[in-house]
C-alpha cells in the first residue's frame, strides 16, 4: 500500500537543486532491504546548472524521479524525494559504495548502493542526446535502437520519456524507437512557465523540431495522457509529417474537444478570455457579441462545474500542492480545442479507470460513484474519436491510466496490429 502511494506521489515531484557532491556523479544501484525488497537506481548527473539526481524504480515504473542530492562532510550522502522518501548514508573511502538507510514514512530498511559501470547497469540500454528546439531550450531524446520505421514516444504530465524504458524496447528492432522528454521535466530545459512557453502548439512545435533534427521520415507518434495534445497539435497542423498517431489513454478533451460533452477546463479558459473582452469592451456591437457568446457558453460551463463538484465531493482530502505547479499550470493553461484530425489514429482508452487503483481507502459506494462519473466522461471522448473516419478505438475496462503498464500485452498487441497495417499500405 505504501509503495503504491509513493509511486503515485513520484509524479508530483519536479527537479530540486542538488548541492555539493561532484564526486558522486554517476549511476548507483542496489536492492533496498525493506519488508518487500526492491531494486533502486540512483542517477546523478552534472550540467551547467550543477548536479541533478534521480530515483529510478527499475522493476516498477522506470521513470526518472528528481531528488535532491547532498554530499556533506565526512562522506555523508543524502538523497531526498521531498518529504516522501530518502536515503541517508555514507560514501566509502574508495568512492564506489554508499551504505545507508532508506526511509519512506513508517517504512525503513538498509540501502547499499554500488557505483555501476555501463555494462553493469540495470537501466534499459539506450542512447541519450540533447536536441535544441528553441533558443536556450534543449530536449532529452532517448534512442532505444532499431532499424525499421520511426516510432516516437511522448510521456504524460510530470513524467519523462524514461517512463517507457520497459515498454518502448518491445518494438525494437522492427522499429527505430525514440522518446522525447518535454520541456520543463527531467533533464530537458525548463524555460519560464508563462502563457507562451508551454502552450499546446509550442509543445507540438518542439516535437516537429526533434523530428526534423533527427531526419525522421513520417514517424508514428505515441503519446500518453497529456501528450495527446502534442499528438493533436502535430497531426492537425502537419498531417503529412506523420504516418499515424497512437493515443495511450490520451484522447481526452485537450486532444479532441466534444462540443456536445464540453470540458470544464477548456470552457472555463474560453469564458475567462470572453470575460476579459467583456470588461474591456465599449458598449456597442463588440460588447453585444461578447455578451451573446457568454450567454451561449455559460450554461454548458455551469453543467460541467456541477459535474466537477459531484466528483470532488467523492474524493478524499489531503492533497498537497504539486511542487511543479507553475509548469503544470502553464501546460494546462496552454490547452486548446482540437476539433478534427485527418490522420491514421489508434486511440486506446481505459474505461472506467478503476478507482480502487488510486483510492483504495474509499468505501465501496464512493468508489462505484467515482467509476460511474469517470465512465461517462471517458465514454463521451470515446464517441468523439469514433466519429473520426481514420480512427480505431480500443477500450480496456478497469485498466490503469498507465495502460502500457497495467495492460502491457493488450497495448502491445493493438499497437503492433496498427503499425503493421500502416506499413502494409
Amino acid at each position: 500500500m505504501l509503495r503504491r502511494r509513493l509511486l503515485l506521489l513520484l509524479l508530483l515531484i519536479l527537479p530540486l537543486n542538488a548541492m555539493q557532491g561532484q564526486d558522486i556523479v554517476g549511476q548507483w544501484q542496489g536492492t533496498v532491504q525493506t519488508a518487500a525488497p526492491f531494486r533502486l537506481v540512483v542517477k546523478v548527473l552534472k550540467d551547467s546548472n550543477g548536479l541533478r539526481a534521480f530515483f529510478i524504480w527499475v522493476d516498477a515504473r522506470p521513470d526518472y524521479n528528481p531528488v535532491t542530492a547532498v554530499n556533506g562532510p565526512g562522506g555523508a550522502v543524502t538523497f531526498s524525494l521531498g518529504p516522501y522518501a530518502s536515503i541517508n548514508g555514507r560514501l566509502s573511502t574508495d568512492g564506489n559504495q554508499i551504505d545507508g538507510t532508506w526511509t519512506a514514512g513508517a517504512e525503513s530498511g538498509k540501502a547499499v548502493l554500488h557505483r555501476a559501470s555501463p555494462d553493469e547497469s540495470w537501466l534499459s540500454k539506450s542512447t541519450i542526446r540533447m536536441i535544441t528546439v528553441a533558443p536556450n531550450v534543449s530536449l532529452e531524446v532517448i534512442d532505444w535502437g532499431g532499424t525499421g520505421p520511426p516510432l516516437v514516444f511522448l510521456s504524460g504530465l510530470g513524467n519523462t520519456a524514461h517512463v517507457f524504458d520497459n515498454f518502448a524496447p518491445k518494438f525494437v528492432p522492427k522499429y527505430h524507437v525514440f522518446g522525447i522528454t518535454r520541456r520543463g521535466y527531467g533533464v530537458s530545459s525548463a524555460p519560464t512557465p508563462d502563457s507562451l512557453n508551454y502552450r499546446a502548439d509550442q509543445l507540438g512545435d518542439d516535437i516537429v523540431k526533434v523530428i526534423d533534427s533527427l531526419g525522421l521520415k513520417k514517424p508514428v507518434l505515441v503519446g500518453h495522457s497529456i501528450a495527446g495534445e502534442e499528438l493533436s497539435s502535430v497531426g492537425s497542423r502537419f498531417p503529412n509529417m506523420v504516418s499515424g498517431l497512437i493515443y495511450l489513454d490520451a484522447g481526452y478533451a485537450f486532444a479532441l474537444y466534444s462540443a456536445q460533452a464540453g470540458d470544464s477546463r477548456l470552457d472555463a479558459l474560453e469564458a475567462r478570455r470572453e470575460l476579459g473582452e467583456y470588461l474591456s469592451a465599449s458598449p456597442g456591437a463588440d460588447r453585444k457579441r461578447v455578451i451573446t457568446d457568454l450567454l451561449s457558453n455559460l450554461p454548458m460551463l455551469q453543467k460541467e462545474l456541477e459535474r466537477d463538484l459531484k466528483h470532488d465531493e467523492l474524493m478524499p482530502g489531503g492533497f498537497g500542492k504539486r511542487p511543479d505547479v507553475s509548469i503544470a499550470q502553464a501546460i494546462r493553461d496552454g490547452e486548446r480545442k482540437f476539433t478534427d484530425l485527418d490522420v491514421s489514429i489508434l486511440a486506446i482508452f481505459a474505461n472506467p479507470h478503476d478507482p480502487k487503483n488510486y483510492f483504495p481507502e474509499l468505501p465501496p459506494d464512493k468508489i462505484a460513484k467515482l467509476a460511474e462519473l469517470d465512465q461517462a466522461t471517458t465514454a463521451s471522448q470515446v464517441k468523439e474519436f469514433e466519429k473520426l473516419k481514420s480512427a480505431k478505438v480500443v477500450v480496456l475496462p478497469n485498466a490503469h491510466h498507465y495502460v502500457f503498464s497495467s495492460n502491457e500485452q493488450d497495448v502491445e498487441r493493438e499497437m503492433m496490429d496498427f503499425l503493421g497495417a500502416l506499413n502494409s499500405r
